[in-house]
């Protein structure tokens, strides 16, 4: 997915960035203090996709999905950690910075990242390595993660989409993790959900992805101290 500059650059942001990362480094996921008033604490790790490009920032995964799972009785917050361009290996080296907002340990933590590896033609085995190295942390951290899948273009040839396909059920079947296993699922190739690149989600296509992923993401956190 095309990068979205202004989720990415400016002096103040890597400011807050560093400041960030140097709040967090050192502090073990699982020694991090609970949210004193019992809010559930989902962060959506991704790409383009999840930090809402070219829509209102109301618009995006993160905003929609929070909305959807208050309004199933779930006091929740849904932190926006998508920046538009990133690679899976640009989400593993930025993971300390993305959990820096969040109060505690996080009670999920969705996974959506290798769209833009697939673009680019990168390595399978690259996404996996980097994809991994993230499973690691969180299981280390006892953090709980829900796999947003994504499947590669028809045009990449065969050989390339069996080996990119096969890399979240794979990881899903490794760590014992629930896999959702296509992000894109009901919107990928409908003109009507996309905008005019035809990659990335329209506001309706938001809508969409989110009615598919609510269901697993409300049953994650209702199993969660605090989800009932």
């Amino acid at each position: 997915m095309q990068p979205d500059t202004s989720h990415r650059y400016g002096l103040l942001g890597h400011v807050v960035k560093l400041c960030a990362v140097l709040l967090v480094l050192g502090v073990p996921l699982a020694a991090r203090a609970a949210t004193p008033d019992g809010t559930l604490q989902v962060v959506a790790l991704g790409d383009s996709l999840t930090a809402g490009y070219g829509l209102e920032p109301g618009q995006s995964f993160a905003a929609k999905l929070e909305t959807a799972l208050k309004a199933k009785g779930l006091k929740v917050k849904v932190h926006n950690a998508g920046v538009s361009g990133d690679t899976a290996s640009a989400g593993m080296s930025r993971l300390d910075w993305a959990l820096a907002a969040v109060p505690g340990k996080p009670d999920l933590v969705i996974v959506e990242l290798g769209a833009n590896d697939m673009l680019r033609g990168i390595d399978p085995a690259v996404t996996t390595r980097a994809l991994t190295a993230i499973m690691d942390r969180f299981r280390k951290g006892g953090v709980k993660v829900l796999i947003a899948g994504m499947r590669a273009a028809p045009n990449m040839g065969a050989a390339y989409v069996r080996q990119f396909d096969a890399i979240y059920p794979a990881l899903s079947k490794k760590y014992g993790a629930p896999l959702y296993p296509f992000f894109l699922e009901g919107v990928a190739g409908r003109k009507e959900l996309s905008l005019p690149d035809g990659l990335h989600p329209t506001a309706k296509g938001i809508d969409v992805i989110v009615t598919g992923i609510v269901p697993m993401v409300h049953s994650l956190l209702e199993k969660r101290p605090g989800g009932k």
